[in-house]
């Protein structure tokens, strides 16, 4: 459809292009191409031996090229004259016309001219190999690079080949000796402009082996053309918060796993750069443990969490005075929270099964243990710290938490977007361990929420723009810090995961009950459960006041001053039959009131029954 019109560009073009050819000919012919300089600048110094010896060389050159032309004239004209009146088939004619016209039309055209159009805009690859690498990291202006390659042009090396890694090309290179991969990563821009590619077509980061190891993966195209996968969880799948779970992808499009358990995480960005995103994905992961309480605040008041308050047992949404209230009345209970976990660890410690005197999953999973996952999240927290009245108890009482809670199974998830000293106090940023710093300003904001030097180092969030880059931050905490994109789901998709974690908390029987979300700071328990926990190993019956001395030890908070009568009281509504035990101490017979293991299993048995059919 188009040779009609390139056909008349070529035919077009063809003209100047002959007269253009012809010109260049004679000048090829003169042979001033170059020496007319070299005279000039003889006759400026009036040298006039240097300006006639150039001009005999300039002669010299000429005459044998005004034969050539001369020839090549003749011959031309010989050619012309027989295409025009000599009988040639027309075929011959026309393949004279289709190599000549074109080369005309080619040699007649302007530069920014092409004949042909573009008709579409395929994919351009930049083939990674070691030249453009070396070339590359010469222009980030390191000093050590540059001294060590002037001295040796082999200072730059490749312990392996450059070969391809997943939808783009990784090297491995070994710099000079003193000089760090750190040096170049912070230097990334630097070496995306010597590429002559996009800043996210290009990330370094420093390889394993040694300091002077750099790992440079270039993509086929930039990251943010690229398609990012859909989570993993989406769709199908459960969550132990104790095990890894998916969160995020590399720039080579890989899964990158995030944990909760034994973390405090902190989320950092300017708005429009996915922080509450971001926090809700690893929200939404704990949702699908059924273990996990979720205790969810966000300041904002726009109800980004509010698909997740099915699955919360307390859960605020604002940023006035009454919900900023209860949410510091949260961090308190949280502090008294883990006051009582700390002395549930102990006891179950000396039990042998918290060998580390930390919650393990098989205290979490311990029905009537107390040590389930509590998961706290609290988007704009700013909000809080910041307030006149709360903000600064609740940021002492929330650097607490961060330090006790770590071990006893509570998780801090906090989102902001004003990282300062006032809005995030040091004490906070200092303690919590996993941070990701999305979109920010400027260095202050990035080293708020990455920590000292991070931003001299050449980890950067500044590099990535609100929207066009929303996702991408900076990830610490896990692994080597790098650059990470978080997995988005939108509300529609979030609503899918939350129907699942509720069918899922339904079936273990722990969703919450809907209108209930007020705090119980009474202790939960579970008689017959603790009774069969701290049951002495090896008996078949056992007396009330032993009893009672044993459940002091795992809740002393609960337990603490109980005698035998409360413990065949609370026994009463079970039907659990509390009897007269006889054994013999020093050779006499004692009698006092207790209970039989059989009894006891029968009653948690019977009590298993009625749950399962009412």
């Amino acid at each position: 459809m188009r040779s009609p019109k390139y056909l008349a560009k070529t035919l077009w073009y063809a003209v100047p292009g002959m007269f253009k050819a012809i010109g260049r000919l004679l000048h090829w012919a003169t042979a001033e191409e170059g020496n007319w300089a070299l005279r000039q600048c003889a006759a400026d110094r009036n040298d006039a031996e240097t300006w006639l010896k150039l001009d005999k060389q300039r002669q010299r050159q000429s005459r044998w090229r005004w034969s050539i032309l001369l020839t090549l004239g003749i011959v031309a004209l010989i050619g012309l004259l027989v295409f025009l009146v000599a009988d040639i088939p027309s075929w011959m004619r026309l393949a004279v016309l289709a190599v000549a016209v074109p080369l005309l039309a080619r040699a007649g055209r302007p530069t920014d001219r092409p004949i042909t159009d573009r008709v579409s805009e395929a994919p351009r690859y930049r083939k990674l190999t070691a030249e453009l690498v070396r070339r590359a990291l010469l222009s980030c202006g390191i000093s050590g690079i540059t001294q060590a390659v002037s001295k040796d042009p082999n200072a730059i090396s490749f312990p392996q080949e450059i070969h391809r890694d997943g939808p783009g090309h990784l090297a491995i290179v070994d710099l000079p000796f003193g000089v760090e991969a750190a040096d170049v990563v912070a230097r990334r821009g630097r070496l995306a402009s010597a590429m002559r590619l996009p800043l996210d077509q290009v990330w370094p980061e420093p390889a394993a082996g040694h300091p002077g190891r750099l790992a440079l993966w270039v993509g086929y195209e930039p990251a943010s053309q690229m398609k990012q996968p859909a989570w993993p969880l989406l769709r199908e799948g459960q969550v132990d918060v104790f095990k890894p779970f998916p969160f995020a992808t590399t720039p080579r499009m890989e899964t990158s796993h995030a944990e909760l358990v034994f973390r405090n995480w902190l989320v950092g960005g300017q708005p429009g750069s996915g922080k509450t995103f971001g926090l809700r994905l690893a929200v939404l992961a704990a949702a699908l443990d059924p273990r996990a309480e979720l205790r969810i605040y966000e300041l904002k008041g726009v109800g980004d969490f509010k698909v997740v308050e099915p699955v919360c047992t307390e859960y605020g949404n604002g940023f006035d005075d009454e919900t900023i209230a209860r949410c510091a009345a949260m961090f308190a209970w949280l502090y008294k929270e883990c006051e009582r976990r700390s002395k549930r660890i102990a006891h179950y410690h000396a039990l042998g099964k918290a060998p580390e005197n930390k919650v393990t999953p098989e205290l979490a999973s311990l029905k009537g243990s107390g040590l389930h996952p509590l998961i706290v999240a609290v988007d704009e927290v700013q909000e809080l710290f910041l307030h006149s009245q709360y903000g600064k108890e609740a940021g002492e009482i929330c650097e607490k938490v961060i330090k006790l809670g770590r071990a006893l199974g509570v998780i801090l998830l906090l989102g902001t977007q004003i990282p300062d000293k006032d809005s995030l106090p040091t004490g906070i940023t200092r303690n919590v361990n996993t941070r990701y710093c999305m979109s920010v300003a400027d260095q202050v904001a990035n080293d708020m929420i990455l920590g000292t030097s991070m931003y001299k180092n050449g980890y950067r969030a500044t590099v990535f723009e609100p929207v066009t880059d929303a996702g991408w931050g900076i990830l610490i905490g896990l692994g080597k810090p790098a650059a990470r994109r978080s997995y988005y789901l939108d509300t529609r998709d979030a609503e899918k995961v939350i129907a699942r974690a509720m069918q899922l908390r339904g079936l273990a029987g722990t969703l919450p009950e809907p209108g209930t979300q007020a705090r119980d700071d009474s202790p939960v328990f579970d008689i017959l459960a603790d009774l069969a926990d701290i049951w002495p190993a090896g008996e078949n019956a056992a007396w009330n006041e032993a009893l009672c001395a044993r459940l002091t030890e795992l809740r002393p908070d609960v337990y603490t001053g109980w005698k035998s009568e409360q413990l065949t009281s609370a026994l009463k509504p079970y039907g659990l039959k509390v009897g007269d035990i006889g054994r013999r101490i020093e050779g006499k017979p004692v009698t006092r009131r207790g209970i039989r293991l059989d009894d006891l299993t029968e009653a948690i048995a019977e009590r298993n029954r009625q749950k399962r059919s009412g």
